[in-house]
């Protein structure tokens, strides 16, 4: 029986990780003969060990360092809006179990068997991002299959960020299918948010710091709330729903204050909330030389390191974050900071945060050590796809 897809195999004594589970196989891990020479980035591909035992369906790219992609560990699968649709709607399940409302992220890349997709939904407008050739290739299927899972009213493809370039695509933000989406109101946390699913960062908001937000709630009743790197004030305006005596959002961006203004208006919460726009560090720095603390400092900037070549000038910048952040906290005070940074781990992220606090002469200790909230899973044998930090200190 002739097979769907053509064969790929792992050069013998590699694939190591992938025969443990990880769905990445690197450019030096394959054979590349004539056949795989011939083939378009994107193609689908059946993955068999160096003996002739298969590994699975993946997608392959033979551009990139992340040569092959494994989607699922039954060879020769059809990779169309049939598959798709499975997947969303297994996603989408679990998600349900956990929200009220549907406001997640659906898809999650590889964590849900679906490797370089991001799918992010705002209610009957859903947001795609598409970070592997494989998926931007079949961009058809997927539309079809998110319109027939979730009826959705829009469909936004926000492929205009960084990491297509590596996958050799181009960076674009456009309408798949229906009108053009306006702002999206919806509650996280005892607050009314806005967001722009056309133009915001990300697909429009940050889903992933919502149970982080969550927590550091829970310190700001009656204390003064500080949301440095704010964007469109998650973190300060949580603070404020749960009875923070006032809360200031700083960042560099007039539209994402202008949102985070809106949204206080909306949540009741206008008077209690201070906007500054500034560069976050020079502002906590004038901060201090004025002696201005607050109960609770939140930190949570874009990723400093956005390769691997920015990694020791990313953990020298978290350093001096966690030093400026930790001097305007008052005694007793909370103090949060992220990170995004894939390329900074976990261990390197707490290690310099804790140099910061100490070089501020601030003695802490550590509350709580997170990640991304649950809709936004890891995958088990890829921890570098656990991308963000969130650590919670106590400072004395």
């Amino acid at each position: 029986m002739a097979l769907l897809h053509p064969t790929l195999k792992i050069k013998p004594r590699e694939g190591k990780r992938a025969r443990a589970g990880s769905p990445w196989l690197f450019s030096n891990e394959i054979v590349v003969d004539a056949e795989i020479k011939r083939l378009d980035p994107g193609a689908a591909v059946n993955i068999v060990l160096d003996d002739g035992v298969p590994l699975g369906t993946a997608i392959f790219n033979p551009r990139t360092l992340i040569a092959a992609r494994i989607v699922d560990r039954t060879p020769d699968l059809a990779l169309d809006a049939a598959f798709f649709a499975e997947r969303l709607r297994r996603a989408d399940a679990l998600r349900a179990r956990l929200f009220a409302t549907p406001f997640y992220r659906v898809v999650h890349a590889e964590a849900d068997g679906l490797p370089g997709l991001v799918v992010d939904r705002y209610g009957d407008v859903i947001c795609v991002q598409m970070g592997a050739t494989g998926m931007d290739t079949r961009t058809d299927d997927i539309v079809t299959a998110i319109r027939e899972v979730f009826a959705p009213r829009s469909i936004v493809l926000r492929n205009d960020f960084h990491g297509r370039t590596m996958e050799g695509l181009t960076s674009e933000t456009k309408l798949a299918f229906g009108p053009e989406p306006a702002e999206i109101t919806f509650q996280e946390n005892g607050a009314t948010f806005i967001c722009d699913p056309m133009t915001g960062q990300k697909t429009g908001w940050f889903y992933d710091q919502r149970a982080n937000r969550a927590f550091a709630a829970r310190f700001a009743k009656g204390r003064s709330v500080l949301d440095v790197f704010s964007h469109a004030g998650g973190f300060a305006l949580a603070g404020l729903a749960a009875g923070a005596s006032e809360a200031m959002c700083i960042d560099a961006s007039e539209k994402a204050l202008t949102l985070a203004g809106r949204a206080a208006e909306a949540s009741g919460f206008a008077d209690r909330l201070n906007l500054r726009k500034a560069d976050a560090f020079e502002a906590m720095e004038d901060m201090a030389a004025q002696g201005v603390t607050f109960g609770v400092v939140i930190s949570d900037p874009p990723a400093f390191a956005k390769s691997r070549k920015d990694i020791e000038p990313a953990a020298r910048a978290y350093r001096k974050m966690a030093r400026l952040a930790a001097g305007v906290v008052e005694p007793g005070g909370i103090l949060v900071l992220g990170s995004c940074s894939h390329h900074i781990d976990p261990e390197r992220f707490h290690a310099e945060c804790a140099a910061g606090i100490h070089l501020a002469r601030r003695p802490a200790r550590l509350l709580r050590s997170a990640g991304a909230d649950a809709d936004h899973p890891v995958h088990p044998h890829l921890p570098e796809t656990a991308y963000l930090k969130a650590l919670t200190f106590a400072l004395d």
